[in-house]
């Protein structure tokens, strides 16, 4: 899988972006991080304050390359005034994220569902 498109799953309700990446993420190629981005950002980054959800219920792992990849995304929608979540996350990735310092920067929610209600208020 070599090609953004087959990593990602983008997902649009209303202007709310939820991004469901591939299982395979820890295999991400460190070259389709900004082609990566820009494609998951794409859709959202016309709206003056983005919002997106990154789902992670179908990762059980990722490394730096998938890290990099959620801080590029951060950024972006950070210097718009958006807002960015995670859901679905397991046990793994929310030890990554804790350690990382991760969340700290974003909100992490169980279900995709208050995630969504969480960006709808």
């Amino acid at each position: 899988m070599s090609n953004p498109a087959d990593r990602f799953q983008v997902e649009m309700y209303g202007d709310i972006c939820v991004v469901v990446p591939a299982i395979d993420m820890e295999s991400l190629e460190w070259e389709l991080v900004e082609p990566a981005a820009d494609m998951v950002l794409g859709p959202i980054l016309k709206n003056d304050k983005p919002r997106i959800i990154f789902d992670l219920g179908k990762i059980a792992f990722f490394g730096s390359v998938f890290l990099s990849l959620l801080l590029r995304c951060w950024r972006q929608v950070d210097t718009r005034g958006g807002s960015m979540l995670i859901c679905g996350a397991g046990d793994h990735a929310r030890e990554l994220l804790r350690l990382t310092a991760l969340d700290t920067l974003w909100a992490i929610y169980p279900t995709r569902e208050e995630a969504l209600r969480a960006l709808a208020n």
